[in-house]
């Protein structure tokens, strides 16, 4: 058993004009990439968190090839949040949950269990999409996102505590801070709960890889799994 991350999938076998590969030459033929290595790392007895962006669809219709593509991997799938996720209505998450049940968790305002068998440690992992300022919005409305997100991750936070778990892996859609930040309320909350690791996703191209954190940050290692920085292989977060 293992626990692996991957984010960005970006599928658009339903809507074929969405073509990731026009944003440059690594996202040529990348639904193969991930596939071969996909099948080549994970194995049906491991998870992998799907760390948001899934599919360029908008609508049930639209992303069911993606989901069929992605179903047909082997190992559990967990998928969070991404903000091109527009078929995912928050308010509805359970109603996914039920419809989806046997072949992918959605995690949002709730939290799953990895079993570490390496160690015999139970983790809780938690998540929501997050957000940062990219200079795209007002700082206004960027505090509000964040807001509204952290509400979210608490509660993620909070049923799982509240269940006994005292060891996390906080997921992220979003990188848990931008450019400009030496930290954030997403750092904060990680430390508040000393979560072993935060990974996230969302970061293309190699001038966006180091937009946040990477490697250890007061005790906790921060992973970007975007599928491009991965070279389109799923990382391995643990045994």
């Amino acid at each position: 058993m293992a626990l692996y991350a991957i984010g960005d999938l970006h599928l658009s076998y339903g809507v074929p004009a969405y073509n990731q590969a026009r944003f440059g030459r690594s996202w040529e033929n990348h639904e193969e990439k991930i596939k071969r290595n996909w099948l080549r790392l994970v194995q049906p007895s491991d998870t992998v968190v799907l760390a948001g962006d899934h599919t360029w669809g908008k609508t049930m219709a639209e992303c069911a090839p993606d989901f069929d593509w992605i179903a047909a991997l082997p190992g559990r799938k967990i998928l969070l949040r991404g903000n091109h996720d527009m078929f995912w209505d928050v308010k509805k998450t359970e109603k996914l949950n039920a419809q989806f049940k046997g072949t992918f968790a959605f995690l949002q305002n709730n939290y799953y269990v990895y079993h570490c068998a390496a160690t015999g440690t139970d983790y809780a992992l938690v998540g929501t999409k997050g957000y940062c300022f990219e200079g795209k919005d007002t700082i206004e409305h960027s505090e509000m996102l964040v807001g509204r997100e952290m509400k979210r991750l608490e509660e993620s936070f909070r049923k799982a505590y509240a269940a006994g778990y005292r060891k996390f892996i906080m997921f992220l859609h979003y990188p848990p801070t931008n450019l400009w930040q030496d930290e954030s309320r997403f750092t904060k909350i990680a430390e508040d709960y000393h979560v072993d690791q935060v990974v996230y996703a969302h970061c293309h191209g190699y001038m966006r890889f180091h937009d946040s954190y990477r490697g250890q940050f007061h005790g906790i290692e921060y992973s970007l799994v975007s599928a491009d920085c991965l070279r389109f292989r799923p990382k391995k977060i643990l045994d």
